[in-house]
């Protein structure tokens, strides 16, 4: 892939946070500013905090928390969402409309965009997830690296450095990630890309591709 560019994995005309994308070279670089600029939408008064007691939790309409969830934010939730039973949201955390963290799922630092599932027991560090993108039960998005170097971005014989002590996967729209799949630190998706189940990802793929072994 030559280019990594968020206009390669996403379609953000429809996403209200489009600008937090705008002049990124690399699609990750938005991790660079992410909690920063969720909470100038809040010091700005652009939207008002709504969620318990925080002062940095907005939930759209049509937006449904399940009273055994928990968000700690900065967080912003868009419209016809689902944060379900026993969900954790933690960290600076964006959801476009129509997204789902479903039971027993924890997000950390990460975004989804519109209509994408985290169904069951997933983990979701530090990445972002497309449009219609279905996480499978189980599957998890490392995002921390075990000898605690920076994760750098591998493309061919290429290797990028990300200066990034955590990142986890970049999913392009359509993607769908089978059950109890684990995608390492610094996996890049492209768009309609299909892991198989019980498969260890890394590197970067190209969009339509089918991931087995």
């Amino acid at each position: 892939m030559n280019s990594f560019s968020a206009k390669n994995f996403f379609d953000l005309s429809d996403i209200y946070f489009a600008d937090l994308f705008k002049d990124k070279e690399n699609v990750w670089e938005v991790f660079n500013n992410l909690e920063e600029y969720i909470r100038e939408q809040f010091k700005s008064g652009k939207i008002k905090s709504n969620y318990k007691n925080r002062n940095d939790v907005y939930i759209g309409e049509g937006t449904v928390v399940h009273e055994t969830a928990e968000i700690t934010g900065p967080a912003i939730i868009g419209k016809n969402c689902m944060i379900s039973h026993g969900a954790f949201l933690r960290g600076a955390c964006l959801f476009a409309d129509n997204a789902k963290a479903g039971h027993a799922v924890e997000v950390k630092d990460s975004i989804f965009l519109n209509g994408s599932i985290a169904g069951h027991f997933n983990y979701v560090g530090n990445s972002i997830i497309g449009n219609k993108v279905n996480l499978s039960a189980g599957s998890i998005l490392a995002n921390y690296r075990l000898d605690k170097k920076p994760v750098s971005v591998s493309s061919g014989k290429e290797k990028y450095q990300t200066g990034l002590r955590k990142l986890g996967a970049i999913i392009g729209d359509g993607s769908n990630v089978g059950v109890n799949s684990v995608l390492n630190p610094g996996t890049i998706l492209g768009k309609s890309t299909i892991v198989y189940p019980l498969i260890s990802v890394t590197g970067t793929h190209q969009e339509n591709e089918i991931i087995k072994n």
